[in-house]
């Protein structure tokens, strides 16, 4: 089964509970507790978005987080990339040279064509989407775009 971490999904109960408050600068306790997650998750995670500059931090008795920029420019790419790397379904999507049988592989470019898919939909959804998600916007972009490459 694909699926992204755990501490991915948290991480985007983090900026979503931080999106819902625009503008305000949130502690890690309240943050915490509007996210029903561990403080010491919430504050590891917070150090990872903050350093992939999708929140930033603010010291002392009135600090706390809030989002860099506005939801609507935070892809949910973003995210996930803040706390898992680079995006890829397989070694071969991120550089070339990672695997021995490269030359002879015969999936590379199907799953590179997958992993572009994934990367776009990934990138068409914003953190203000996640907070009114339409259930079928994901599917759709990822639908579109996977007919468009296979009629081709």
């Amino acid at each position: 089964m694909f699926r992204v971490s755990r501490l991915t999904d948290y991480a985007t109960l983090v900026m979503t509970c931080i999106a819902t408050h625009p503008g305000d600068v949130l502690s890690t306790a309240q943050i915490a507790e509007e996210a029903h997650l561990e403080l010491p998750t919430v504050s590891k995670l917070l150090k990872s978005l903050g350093h992939a500059g999708l929140v930033d931090s603010f010291r002392g008795v009135n600090g706390g987080y809030r989002l860099a920029r506005p939801a609507q420019e935070i892809s949910l790419a973003d995210i996930v990339e803040a706390i898992e790397g680079p995006l890829g379904m397989t070694e071969c999507t991120l550089s070339e040279g990672q695997c021995e049988r490269e030359a002879q592989c015969g999936v590379r470019g199907s799953w590179q064509r997958i992993n572009h898919v994934l990367d776009n939909a990934l990138r068409a959804m914003s953190l203000a989407d996640m907070l009114h998600p339409a259930p079928t916007a994901v599917a759709t972009v990822a639908l579109t775009e996977l007919k468009g490459r296979t009629a081709s």
